[in-house]
């Protein structure tokens, strides 16, 4: 077939941004279609009275992969956005903590990364590891060296995870049956345990063990479900660190599409208006309000039906919607790869409770990325992946990005959400979430000692029933399909349909997995896939 083929793109994720981005630069005539009003998918924009909120991802880590995925184009993301290093990466308040001998620590109030304000206390993470070192060293007698033992494995597993099994896709088990890959099994094979089991290896502490397993969340998974090989995160958290994009200054059309109005755009959308440009730039066309009813296959290709009655007709297309959607509802029961019994079956990562909220006055000692975890979490995932309910003692984290960036927040006002991880499919009403509310600004009260009551000027929430209804995704699911043992590598379902010749599919689902680097990675992988096919 020419290079000159059709291309639909169904969402505008950063799987899909990414796939079409490849394929446009390939040589093919590519289409984004977006079912909303504007483009990003889940890392959509909230604006509200000069408050802006990022809707989904709000963390920028593996700044490896951003630089790999636009140097394939001839470019870097300083072309298109700046990056500020955090400081610190984040802060975390341990609930009713107690940081002394009680817990086995050795605390020194004069460690590098402990604080009180506000009769708060709590424990920061830095750029500079030797301070990190310090601070696990006065919570542990010892944990500050096997700290840094734990991050040098990281690092090897995170370059050697990165060359042979993310960066490669191995879609079939023959793939598997390589001498590269022979050699870098062995470390696989030693990670098949928990996170869990792994962590306890290193440090007794409870409050380490939760620092160096909280990224699991990223993964939608819980320590106890999660592999032990996923522990390169800590690689990523640590040594690479956690940066915050601003300085964005897209074009007219692409501050359109995105509604993003004028200035300068910081945080993920800076990011999603990146891939935007990049797009336009390369000659893709992005279609919004494009809400996509049914993929029809033909003999020479595809119909793409919308919700107005419209239709596209396209040589190949790529799904970067959920993709039990796609096929649940897109596709003739006898085009599907996967039955609903399958869908069914699977470990969905966690949902939220989301509170997207902008206050007059200051919030500190919040900080742009602050975590509240309780003594023990293990209650909370019990709650989201054995019996689900809306978690007792939640553990969750906030989001605070006018602690760096006075952009997103009129002047004297602080824009902050709060993102309590809660189990799929949960029952959503009104009336929970209201309830549930008051126990979340109770509980931010009590344990970081900033009370929002009587401040809030701006707020919104978005819960299980709104990822269901808004993004279509399987049991309102926020980041999809959890990485499991069972639902790692090529054991996730793969680029290519199982049924139908020239339908692709995109994003978290696939491999390599949950999370914006590697949703740009999928994005690759599909395109390569597409490609090799054409």
């Amino acid at each position: 077939m020419s290079r000159s083929e059709s291309i639909a793109v169904i969402g505008s994720g950063f799987g899909g941004l990414s796939t079409a981005c490849y394929l446009a630069d390939a040589g093919f005539d590519v289409t984004v279609y977006e079912q909303h009003d504007q483009l990003g998918g889940r890392a959509s924009s909230l604006q509200r009275d000069g408050f802006r909120f990022d809707m989904g991802p709000s963390w920028y880590l593996m700044p490896d992969v951003f630089e790999r995925f636009f140097d394939h184009f001839g470019r870097e993301p300083g072309d298109y956005y700046d990056l500020q290093r955090l400081d610190p990466h984040y802060r975390i308040f341990f609930k009713n903590d107690q940081r002394a001998a009680s817990d086995g620590g050795v605390a020194s109030e004069t460690a590098p990364g402990f604080g009180e304000e506000a009769g708060a206390r709590y424990v920061d993470m830095l750029p500079d590891l030797a301070k990190n070192v310090e601070t696990f060293e006065a919570l542990e007698a010892g944990a500050g060296e096997k700290l840094e033992s734990y991050l040098d494995t990281s690092g090897v597993h995170y370059e050697t995870a990165m060359e042979h099994f993310v960066y490669e896709d191995r879609p079939r088990l023959r793939d598997w049956v390589d001498l590269d890959v022979m050699r870098a099994a062995p470390i696989g094979l030693q990670l098949l345990g928990t996170m869990d089991d792994y962590v306890a290896d290193y440090f007794d502490n409870p409050r380490l063990q939760q620092i160096m397993q909280y990224t699991l969340v990223f993964l939608g998974g819980s320590p106890k479900n999660t592999p032990a090989l996923y522990n390169m995160m800590s690689h990523v958290d640590f040594n690479m660190g956690v940066f915050y994009p601003e300085g964005g200054d897209p074009t007219a059309a692409t501050r359109e599409q995105m509604h993003v109005g004028d200035g300068e755009v910081s945080g993920l959308a800076a990011v999603v208006a990146a891939l935007v440009d990049l797009g336009h730039e390369l000659g893709v066309t992005f279609e919004t309000n494009a809400e996509v009813t049914e993929i029809v296959s033909r003999r020479e290709g595809f119909d793409v039906e919308f919700a107005d009655g419209e239709r596209a007709s396209a040589g190949r297309v790529v799904s970067d919607a959920d993709y039990a959607h796609t096929e649940q509802e897109l596709l003739p029961e006898h085009e599907r790869g996967y039955d609903a019994d399958y869908w069914d079956s699977r470990t969905y990562a966690p949902s939220a409770f989301l509170m997207y909220m902008g206050v007059e006055g200051d919030i500190d000692p919040i900080e742009h990325h602050t975590l509240v975890l309780p003594n023990d979490w293990d209650p909370h995932f019990e709650q989201i992946f054995d019996e689900p309910a809306w978690p007792d003692d939640p553990a969750y984290y906030v989001c605070a990005p006018s602690q760096t960036d006075e952009s997103v927040a009129p002047e004297g006002h602080s824009n902050l959400f709060v993102l309590v991880p809660i189990a799929p499919g949960l029952e959503d009403t009104e009336e929970i979430r209201a309830e549930y509310r008051e126990t979340v600004l109770d509980d931010l009260k009590a344990n970081t000692g900033v009370d929002l009551r009587d401040r809030i000027v701006v707020e919104e929430q978005f819960s299980v029933d709104d990822f269901a209804s808004r993004y279509n995704s399987m049991q309102g699911t926020a980041l999809g399909m959890a990485h499991t043992l069972r639902q790692t590598a090529l054991l996730r379902p793969p680029h290519r349909s199982k049924k139908l010749d020239g339908l692709y599919f995109t994003g978290s689902y696939t491999t390599p997995g949950i999370g914006v680097p590697m949703c740009l990675i999928s994005g690759e992988h599909t395109a390569d896939a597409l490609i090799d096919d054409a």
